[in-house]
């Protein structure tokens, strides 16, 4: 499949990360997967699965040569401290551009920065709780991890980072601009335009609940698997056509 746009290139200034020729640093096989936390509501799970099939075809598109990966609720270290949970945080869904889906033939435990030197192009936390874990910009000290915002915005330097209450009905998205977090407007169509991407992210009320969905650049939502493929069958029974005996 051939791309219409160019790769995904971040206009964001790179990670301070570099290659430590002369030290042994841990990989993703040897640092701990979870630090023991559990998904604090239900809709945490579908939530991910939801804008993990929604955004697969466009990303196909932007990576014919299939160099990308997607963490939902996956460990992002960036710091050596111990025990080294501290050094990590996990954002509930992250898009990393131009990296091998896989490492030596299997799939990420998490995602080392000094292993890997790209940093994500989005991060997307989902508030549980106040929303203060979010949005904590609290530099790191000797013993003391730093706050999300903090090591999104600083540390690892995402391009954009989004915060999705739920419980509240709201979504903020911030874009770093001269490594700082700017929280953006939404354009006519209440949508968050992601411009490296190609996409807008925005809210849908389904049943009174709101979730977070992509939609392409003229404003179409952007389907799940299921439903382009409940939007295949209802146009095959319109052809005379059962889906059920194909």
């Amino acid at each position: 499949m051939q791309t219409t746009e160019a790769p995904i290139n971040s206009t964001a200034s790179s990670p301070p990360f570099t290659a430590a020729k002369s030290i042994n640093l841990p990989d993703h096989k040897q640092l701990p997967e979870s630090d023991g936390t559990f998904v604090k509501n239900f809709q945490e799970h579908p939530q991910s699965i939801v804008l993990t099939s929604s955004i697969a075809p466009v990303l196909e598109k932007l990576h014919p040569d299939g160099r990308y990966c997607i963490g939902q609720d996956s460990g992002i270290y960036w710091r050596m401290m111990e025990p080294p949970e501290k050094g990590a945080e996990a954002p509930d869904w992250f898009y990393v551009p131009n990296v091998e889906p896989l490492l030596d033939g299997e799939y990420r435990r998490s995602y080392v920065m000094w292993k890997e030197f790209v940093a994500p192009l989005i991060a997307i936390e989902f508030v549980s709780g106040s929303g203060k874990e979010e949005r904590d910009a609290t530099p790191p000290s000797e013993t003391e991890k730093a706050g999300k915002f903090w090591v999104y915005e600083q540390a690892i330097r995402i391009p954009f980072y989004a915060i999705f209450d739920a419980w509240k009905d709201s979504l903020e998205l911030y874009d770093l601009v001269d490594n700082r977090y700017i929280k953006m407007r939404t354009n006519d169509r209440g949508h968050y335009h992601i411009p490296p991407m190609g996409v807008e992210l925005g809210l849908k009320f389904e049943n009174g609940v709101p979730w977070l969905r992509w939609w392409d650049d003229a404003g179409n939502l952007l389907l799940t698997g299921d439903e382009r493929a409940e939007k295949l069958a209802n146009y095959l029974r319109s052809m005379g056509i059962n889906p059920d005996e194909i």
